[in-house]
């Protein structure tokens, strides 16, 4: 037998590595899984978040057909006063009433049911954003719901949320006194007791009210 030449020697040896190595990488892909490529994790797909809207004062008014001066200048001051009150309690609230107002000369005042009306009588210094914000009030439970007089007996408003707050407002010894469907300070049961910092108080008392159970 020849010996080998060195040139064949070294081109078997380059053959037996090449081997070791695609046996190498048929190994790693039978690992990996016949056919399959290997992929980058793939991140969980965003969960949708569904967000209940907040609730709202909406109110429309009941109008003549063909409405005299007297029945068109209480509409405008009627309007005017319900846009500003309703812009005030869906600002500082989630509260939520549909309102039918109605101009009716009959009322000495102005008067609030919970079934959803307000009623505005003749006399103009009623048509304020005061007497809007008190009957909006009215129709949402103050002094009307089935749960008022429990929540009331004995003058005071016993509801922790709405005690709390006043607290807040007027420090650790204050109460909300009730009596005769209302409800002070902060009730706007006159139109000496309106200014912008009552008022937005008042729309969150009654907020609070509703919390407590009204």
């Amino acid at each position: 037998m020849s010996p080998r030449h060195p040139a064949e020697r070294t081109h078997r040896s380059a053959l037996s590595r090449r081997g070791k190595l695609a046996a190498a990488a048929l190994a790693a892909a039978l690992l990996a899984g016949p056919g399959i490529a290997q992929a980058a994790p793939q991140q969980p797909a965003p969960v949708a978040r569904h967000q209940a809207a907040a609730a709202t004062i909406t109110w429309t008014l009941e109008r003549a057909g063909n409405p005299t001066q007297d029945q068109q200048t209480a509409y405008d001051l009627i309007t005017k006063a319900m846009n500003a009150a309703v812009a005030r309690y869906n600002n500082l609230s989630d509260l939520g009433k549909s309102i039918t107002v109605r101009y009716d000369p009959s009322v000495p005042t102005a008067d609030g049911s919970n079934k959803g009306t307000i009623r505005f009588g003749s006399n103009r210094s009623y048509m304020t954003e005061r007497t809007a914000l008190h009957e909006i009030a009215h129709t949402i439970g103050v002094g009307t719901s089935a749960n008022w007089n429990s929540l009331s007996s004995g003058g005071t408003w016993h509801g922790a949320q709405a005690t709390a707050l006043v607290k807040q407002f007027d420090g650790s010894a204050a109460t909300l006194s009730t009596g005769g469907g209302h409800f002070w300070p902060y009730g706007l049961n006159f139109e000496n007791e309106f200014s912008n910092t009552a008022a937005d108080r008042h729309v969150q008392i009654v907020a609070a009210m509703v919390r407590d159970g009204l």
